[in-house]
């Protein structure tokens, strides 16, 4: 064969060889680019709240990890019936102490605890050490699993992390309770929730008026306010911002909640009298 004859040949070879390539990619095509991201309110409604975007009735406190800050627990595992002392850290993306919060309702970190079926509620205000470890001695009384709350701002922007606490035992779950129109404090002061109709979206006012012996009971400051409420949903125990209306000084205390979705949800109202902190609960139905 002569030298030109095998160049002709290779030519067609190599012309080949290229079409058929061509034909491959078109078939495959191209390498796909990132598909642009959904617009941040696309789809709206309740699956938008719940996931944490709702604005001023966003839920909080589903996730341990949040916009580039962990929490971290030294150890989950906690003794029954007996005090432990509680210590975490918040931590940066680089897996380092985070030290320096905001000042929120007088204090730079709150703690909540509660067990999975929403009873054995703590609210707890722990010290920082030096290295940025938060520390606050913790009894859980009874067997289960709990939810951690650490409720703090950084540069402005309120932030709720959550994780669980495990104590060993056999635990002894409780429904939740009825919603109901009054209760009885732990330091034995009766408590009346007015409350409209809840829907979901729709900001609601939760008006709680305090007696004792059939008198009206007279709040005094705490935590900057009128009284504190913590509000949890059941299931997820998804933890929903709620701010006080009202100041203190009065027989009522009033707070202003948007509740994402239907479902009930465990309102914990803490206020003070006479130097005592006292905390009731209440459930609340909404639909």
């Amino acid at each position: 064969m002569s030298a030109m004859l095998r160049l002709g040949l290779f030519a067609v070879a190599l012309a080949l060889v290229f079409v058929a390539s061509a034909v491959a990619g078109r078939a495959v095509g191209p390498e796909p680019e990132d598909e642009p991201a959904a617009p941040a309110h696309a789809g709206g409604g309740h699956a938008e709240m719940a996931a944490g975007h709702g604005g001023a009735h966003e839920v909080r406190g589903l996730a341990s990890a949040q916009d580039g800050l962990r929490l971290v627990v030294a150890d989950p595992e906690l003794p029954r019936g007996r005090e432990q002392r509680l210590a975490f850290r918040i931590a940066d993306e680089h897996g380092d102490a985070v030290r320096h919060f905001d000042v929120e309702h007088t204090k730079r970190m709150h703690v909540i605890v509660a067990r999975r079926d929403l009873s054995g509620f703590q609210h707890l205000h722990p010290t920082q050490r030096a290295d940025g470890t938060w520390e606050a001695p913790l009894t859980l009384r009874e067997a289960g699993s709990y939810r951690l709350f650490a409720d703090f701002s950084r540069d402005g922007q309120p932030q709720t992390l959550a994780t669980d606490l495990r104590v060993d035992g056999r635990a002894d779950l409780r429904d939740l309770p009825a919603p109901a129109p009054s209760a009885a404090s732990d330091g034995g002061y009766d408590v009346e929730l007015a409350a409209p109709d809840a829907h979901p979206g729709e900001e609601a006012e939760l008006r709680f008026r305090i007696s004792k012996d059939g008198e009206p009971a007279t709040t005094e400051e705490y935590l900057g306010a009128g009284g504190h409420l913590v509000a949890l949903r059941e299931g997820d125990l998804a933890f929903l911002h709620v701010h006080p209306t009202d100041d203190a000084g009065s027989d009522e205390i009033a707070f202003a909640s948007t509740f994402p979705t239907e479902g009930r949800y465990r309102l914990f109202l803490q206020f003070q009298i006479d130097g005592r902190v006292q905390t009731v609960a209440f459930t609340q139905a909404v639909g």
